[in-house]
């Protein structure tokens, strides 16, 4: 599963021309216009790096980041103050805040593409890898392969999709509506109870008589990966 970058930007056209780069480099693309909204998607489904512009709407893009930084699920997110203050003291300032790096408008894609890449690797390894472990799972991103135990197994694509979004994210709870936007899309009107069906495909697959379930099911909140 392709990390999830959220865009927070009021300039239609900025963040439709970055929703291009960033698909098409093969990451999914969250967008939020202002810093209201991007606290309430943050709080929702964190996503694995903000491109944060300073001047919002609302809720200013520095007083986001301090929140961000405060947060406990979201202390460890990394964060591109994106804008067009270029001031020495502004950047500081903005660091001092929270950010992991500052880029000033304008910009080349392809450096804030790379400052991506390289802050992902940083801040989760995982995402940057070809193979993904946990614990006797095992994920080969490049050739689309998973084993447990060493062992084949053959997932359909939903179920592959469900199994990488866990193993990037390990031991968090998602609830059905966040894995149905998460690996269905935004755009996907399925009843949460589909969520459900793939899980069990997902266990019949990859459970084994002598390994436990790997699928935890946290009541009344949804499901988690267990694999230490």
């Amino acid at each position: 599963m392709k990390p999830l970058i959220l865009i927070v930007d009021d300039e239609a056209a900025l963040v439709a021309m970055l929703r291009y780069n960033f698909e098409k480099e093969g990451y999914r693309v969250a967008e939020a216009g202002d810093g209201e909204q991007a606290l309430l998607m943050l709080a929702e489904d964190p996503p694995d790096l903000v491109i944060l512009d300073w001047m919002l709407p609302r809720v200013s893009g520095l007083e986001v980041c301090r929140q961000v930084k405060r947060g406990e699920r979201t202390r460890d997110l990394p964060i591109i103050m994106l804008t067009a203050r270029g001031e020495e003291s502004d950047k500081i300032r903005g660091l001092d805040t929270g950010a992991d790096d500052y880029v000033s408008k304008p910009f080349s894609v392809a450096l804030l593409l790379a400052r991506v890449r390289a802050l992902l690797r940083r801040a989760r390894p995982a995402l940057g890898a070809d193979v993904l472990r946990r614990g006797d799972v095992e994920v080969d991103l490049a050739a689309h392969r998973v084993k447990r135990s060493g062992r084949e197994t053959r997932l359909g694509p939903t179920e592959y999709r469900l199994l990488c979004y866990f193993m990037a994210h390990p031991g968090r709870v998602f609830s059905r509506e966040q894995l149905l936007d998460a690996v269905w899309g935004h755009d996907a009107y399925l009843e949460p109870r589909t969520v459900d069906v793939h899980i069990r495909r997902l266990r019949k697959a990859l459970n084994l008589p002598e390994a436990g379930d790997i699928i935890r099911t946290v009541r009344s909140a949804g499901y988690s990966l267990a694999v230490e």
